[in-house]
């Protein structure tokens, strides 16, 4: 299976506290892979490695085969890793569609001209409105962002990265600070983008549910190493895992 992403002996430190100890995966092309592990395990840590927010201390990053470990944030969205983050990224006074509008302009590297005419983007327009079909925010479009409802706005979060025509999603606690009543519809989202988009899902996720029916591949961290990898099935019945992570939560969660 062909790895799109790719770690090796990845390490990071912060005085004398190892919070990334020398991971080694290989993230399968256009597959779903969720990474688990208790708070300070260090998988947001390891997100920001992946995505160019924190240099690594040791170790390396590719990205289809070509080392990216000491490029930009922006250098990686160019060549298509995608981050969303557990507080929305969001311009909020513009509209719904202004934003994922700018973000399809962005990818097509126009700049907004302040006195060009509206049919001048009409192209980047029906894109938008393509785009938010797709994560069911179509009918919110003139919405100001910062109406919408937090499920609303990590919904008009995803459009945009799809709008930067990203290969690698990166997906941090999705449903971070959502209502319950929220959860289901982003889910839904995500497992639209996972069949029909044909790229690359990482998640970073607590609800174990939601790992187990969207994952083709799990990885747990446990105090910054890599504890185990598998499929979903394999690891819910990893005794180690249980016993470093899922612990009394496992027959509560995935009974």
């Amino acid at each position: 299976m062909t790895a799109i992403l790719e770690t090796n002996d990845l390490s990071i430190a912060f005085g004398g506290h190892k919070a990334v100890d020398k991971v080694s995966v290989k993230i399968p092309e256009k597959k779903f892979t969720s990474i688990i592990g208790p708070n300070g395990a260090g998988k947001t840590t390891f997100f920001n490695l992946l995505s160019g927010q924190l240099s690594p201390t040791s170790g390396r990053i590719f990205f289809k085969g070509k080392e990216i470990t000491k490029l930009s944030t922006t250098e990686r969205a160019r060549m298509g890793i995608g981050r969303s983050f557990q507080i929305t990224n969001i311009f909020p006074n513009l509209t719904v569609l202004e934003n994922v509008r700018l973000a399809v302009q962005s990818q097509a590297k126009v700049r907004y001209q302040m006195l060009a005419h509206f049919k001048h983007y009409k192209q980047f327009e029906e894109k938008a409105r393509e785009l938010l079909k797709k994560v069911f925010l179509d009918s919110k479009e003139e919405l100001r962002a910062v109406n919408l409802a937090h499920g609303e706005k990590r919904k008009l979060e995803m459009a945009m990265l799809l709008a930067l025509e990203t290969e690698v999603l990166l997906l941090d606690e999705p449903t971070a600070g959502m209502a319950l009543e929220e959860v289901p519809a982003i889910i839904e989202v995500i497992n639209k983008i996972k069949n029909e988009e044909n790229r690359t899902i990482v998640l970073i996720e607590h609800k174990m549910d939601m790992i187990m029916d969207l994952s083709d591949e799990v990885l747990v961290l446990f105090h910054g190493e890599l504890l185990a990898k598998g499929s979903p099935e394999e690891i819910v019945e990893n005794e180690t895992v249980q016993s470093a992570y899922l612990g009394g939560m496992y027959d509560e969660q995935l009974a």
